[in-house]
């Protein structure tokens, strides 16, 4: 079953946390601090892979999960990292934050690949918070739980050419036709209710992959007919075979080639802009049954529009091998064209988006302190020591959080509260 949308959860690993230990032997009772670190958590990676081809296995919006770090242990032995979890895509997928509509990113070649969820910090043990002035520290951090999404996954499936049209204007015979692929076809709209991806074979050196692309019809880009759930697939093509059904006005007086056409043109452009002035190429198909002088007609309409109707059928064969040769030689073009053409190196920039900052409230008799990094410090820190608190009282100095708390009344002994934690500080 091809299936092109999916969602999933990720959640990176949780840090190890930090070890509070102190080193005791026959030969020493009383040695020093040597708790070990904790492991950082492992990441979730999505990476773009040919061995797997639909979104089908996700579809019950599974959740992937990395490792957890390891505690720390004594003996200044640090936790070992938690496993990272790689999830193989296939290539094609884009990758967005439900929530948030961001793209996290775009898997378009083999060995893609992107973190989608980081592993949480792991805690230090208490030989970490050894000085000179602090030899004995009972201080240690807890492992932070890693970051957690939910994301929408999309196929884009990845082909040089694309096969647009109405529905049945033999776009599913033409890939038959062309290519190994044994689509399913009928003389009826949207038999194709999934895109067909084959590979061309040109002149038996040269090849080409063809996907032609179900449900467009006016309206597809708003979610008329099937073409909404299609239409990114052409997102990716260099080149579009566009057909014409030629038989459809003899059936259906209100049926035009031409406005058949001008009809798909807009809900290319409707959908992506660029799309609109893409190279393609125009077929009017099923010549083998349309009335011969409508065919001439058609011909010289889109010569009066400035395009060159290709007249073909499907069925018969007629002008098929001359299409493939044509389309084999305009895609040349086209990646000949961006291999000429200068490069521009493109380099992203990831700066670390953490808040630094600080806010102090009154509420009632407790000071509450907000911000991500002071929240941060407390959610780590074990307070269960007088050391513990006096290195937050430290830290807290440092980044003049207590500067603030002095100057709305802060006191000595006050309870003062940051994130879900409360306590009194001395300073």
């Amino acid at each position: 079953m091809f299936l092109d949308e999916a969602a999933v959860r990720v959640r990176g690993g949780r840090g190890g946390n930090g070890l509070i230990h102190f080193l005791s032997t026959r030969q020493n009772p009383r040695g020093g601090p040597d708790g070990g670190n904790g492991g950082p958590g492992g990441a979730v990676l999505f990476r773009a892979s040919h061995s797997i081809s639909t979104l089908y296995s996700f579809r019950n919006r599974p959740l992937f999960a990395a490792g957890n770090g390891v505690d720390g242990r004594r003996n200044g032995c640090h936790g070992a990292a938690g496993e990272d979890r790689v999830v193989l895509v296939p290539v094609g997928t884009v990758i967005r934050n439900s929530e948030t509509g961001e793209v996290f990113a775009d898997l378009s070649a083999v060995g893609d690949e992107v973190v989608v969820a980081r592993g949480g910090e792991s805690g230090r043990g208490n030989a970490s918070f050894t000085t000179a002035r602090r030899q004995a520290p009972r201080i240690g951090e807890r492992g932070l739980a890693g970051e957690e999404y939910l994301l929408r996954l999309e196929l884009k499936l990845v082909a040089d050419v694309g096969i647009i049209g109405y529905p049945n204007a033999g776009k599913s015979s033409l890939i038959r036709r062309i290519s190994a692929v044994r689509a399913k076809v009928a003389d009826y709209p949207f038999t194709t209710i999934t895109p067909n991806l084959g590979v061309v074979d040109v002149d038996g050196k040269h090849q080409f992959v063809a996907i032609d692309i179900p449900g467009l019809i006016e309206g597809a880009h708003d979610g008329r007919g099937l073409g909404d759930r299609f239409l990114r697939h052409v997102e990716r093509t260099r080149v579009f075979i566009h057909m014409i059904d030629l038989f459809a006005g003899d059936e259906d007086e209100d049926r035009d080639a031409a406005r058949d056409y001008e009809s798909i043109q807009r809900e290319l452009e409707a959908f992506n802009p660029k799309l609109k002035n893409r190279t393609h190429i125009v077929v009017g198909n099923k010549t083998d049954v349309a009335d011969p002088q409508a065919v001439v007609s058609a011909v010289k309409r889109f010569e009066e529009m400035g395009i060159a109707l290709h007249p073909v059928s499907v069925a018969t064969g007629a002008g098929i091998r001359d299409l493939v040769v044509r389309t084999h030689r305009m895609l040349s073009d086209e990646i000949e064209s961006e291999v000429s053409a200068p490069t521009v190196v493109t380099r992203k920039v990831y700066r670390f988006q953490g808040e630094t900052g600080f806010r102090v409230d009154r509420d009632g008799e407790a000071f509450v302190v907000s911000g991500g990094e002071a929240e941060k410090i407390v959610r780590k820190l074990i307070l269960n020591s007088h050391d513990a608190l006096e290195y937050l009282t430290d830290r807290l100095e440092k980044m003049g959080v207590l500067k603030e708390l002095r100057r709305q009344g802060f006191t000595a002994g006050d309870a003062v509260r940051i994130g879900e934690v409360e306590f009194e500080l001395e300073g």
